[in-house]
């Protein structure tokens, strides 16, 4: 606008000077005429003045370009200031929505476990296998064994002599709770086929069978347990079936050292750990008084029999402060009361143990004595007792010395020189809950004849027409073991 007003006043002042110039100057010898002069400056004014609109039409033109392009300048400037700050929204939108994205991501990692817990917890709540428990245990040893018959080794594919690797028993029991008054449990037991002893090499025995037996690998799957169990209070449980009988397993917690060796009356066979039948058992006193009557098949819980009679046994404990006691007996045919076979004599055993334990040590003393055990069929008659003397000091967390001795007359009516004398000592380990492991030495010596135990058929045959001379021993060391779960 100054500008434009410096041009106007130029050009004015211009214009006006040229009006001027002619009175100034200097006179001349010629003088116009005054119409011929005032024609001339007339159109030299209207010169400047169409000179002077031009200029200011131009100088309008410029103004409005450049206020134009001020205008769309500014306009263009506002538009790119508001496309920014709508970027930068944009940008802080994004950045919120991926921060709640990122929030959510990460509340639904934390929520999904616990959601995924949940939903399986209610998939699963009030489903069998809620109540149900698997468990196992194994006894396993590897060792050498040294038997003599008479002073020397037997021969052949029933030899004890040797060394190698044995499974002497394999539990896996499923143990299911129905609800708070019923239970059922089924163990079963990996052991040896046809009777045959722990150690023992398999051989056919037998006919028909004995065709065929050499065809199995030498362990049997047994059902052992299986039974319903109703419990109506701590000091009432019925179990229907195969289960636990009173005494064995008695005294098997007493020991604590079964897998190193079934105890007295089971190493012994004078009596088995379970059959089939009517158990009835329960506790007074949170544990202070305990008992037990089984009234059973008397066959064994391999030999499921029908008889007709049942065998009973039954057992009353007690435990207090560390000492423990219990008595207890049997009686009946053991399963040989069958139709078509005579029965003159009833097995009856009677038991008794006493011992003391606690953290440091171990210490009791197992007594039986039975008649006829196995002279049901017979019409000569027997008796058997014996005892066991058993300890054991855990003298460090994890390590404990332990030992035994037995002393049986297995015939003290037919043959009372006959004995059995069995005894084992050894240290062990247990490198973590649940397994154990032992370095184990084991005896046992018949005199005066031959009689059949856990460990093998052991002894000698007298000579004949005496019922003394015979001699026989069985000697084992090795590792030990056991595990659980």
């Amino acid at each position: 606008m100054r500008r434009r007003q410096t041009l106007l006043v130029g050009a004015g002042l211009g214009a006006l000077g040229l009006a001027a110039s002619p009175a100034s100057a200097k006179p001349v010898h010629h003088v116009p005429t005054p119409d011929s002069s005032n024609t001339a400056l007339l159109k030299q004014i209207q010169a400047l003045r169409q000179q002077v609109a031009d200029l200011a039409a131009r100088l309008n033109a410029t103004e409005a370009a450049q206020r134009q392009t001020t205008a769309t300048v500014t306009t263009a400037q506002s538009a790119a200031s508001a496309a920014a700050t709508q970027a930068v929204q944009a940008q802080s939108a994004a950045s919120a929505a991926q921060t709640a994205a990122n929030n959510a991501a990460t509340a639904a990692a934390k929520a999904a476990p616990a959601a995924a817990k949940t939903e399986l917890a209610t998939f699963i709540k009030d489903k069998w296998w809620d109540s149900t428990t698997i468990s196992g245990r194994m006894y396993f040893n590897f060792s050498n064994i040294q038997d003599k018959v008479n002073g020397a080794k037997p021969t052949g594919a029933g030899s004890l002599n040797g060394t190698g690797f044995n499974i002497k028993r394999f539990y896996l029991g499923v143990d299911h709770t129905f609800s708070p008054v019923f239970a059922g449990n089924l163990t079963m037991d990996v052991s040896n086929v046809v009777g045959q002893v722990n150690n023992a090499n398999f051989t056919s025995t037998g006919t028909p069978e004995g065709t065929n037996l050499p065809a199995l690998v030498g362990k049997g799957f047994y059902i052992k347990k299986a039974y319903l169990q109703a419990k109506l209070n701590p000091a009432l449980i019925i179990r229907l079936g195969a289960a636990d009988l009173p005494w064995v397993p008695f005294s098997e917690s007493a020991y604590g050292y079964r897998h190193i060796e079934n105890t007295l009356i089971d190493r012994t066979n004078f009596g088995i750990s379970a059959d089939w039948g009517v158990h009835v058992l329960g506790d007074f006193g949170q544990g202070l008084v305990s008992y037990q009557i089984s009234v059973v098949d008397g066959g064994g819980y391999r030999n499921v029999k029908v008889t007709r009679s049942v065998d009973v046994e039954g057992r009353v404990s007690v435990n207090y402060h560390g000492f423990y006691a219990g008595a207890g007996g049997y009686a009946g045919d053991r399963g040989n009361n069958v139709e078509g076979t005579p029965t003159p004599h009833k097995a009856t055993r009677a038991n008794a143990l006493v011992g003391y334990k606690n953290k440091l040590l171990n210490a009791g003393v197992e007594y039986y004595h039975s008649r006829n055990w196995n002279n049901v069929t017979t019409v000569a008659t027997d008796t058997t007792d014996g005892y066991s003397l058993f300890g054991n000091v855990n003298f460090a967390p994890t390590w404990s010395i332990f030992g035994r001795y037995d002393w049986v007359k297995p015939t003290q009516t037919t043959n009372d020189n006959l004995k059995d004398q069995y005894y084992n000592f050894g240290v062990q380990w247990e490198p973590v809950k649940l397994v154990d492991l032992a370095l184990v030495y084991k005896h046992e010596a018949v005199d005066n004849g031959i009689f059949g135990t856990q460990n093998g058929v052991i002894g000698g045959p007298n000579p004949t027409g005496l019922l003394t001379g015979g001699h026989g021993s069985y000697r084992e060391i090795g590792l030990f073991g056991q595990f659980r779960f």
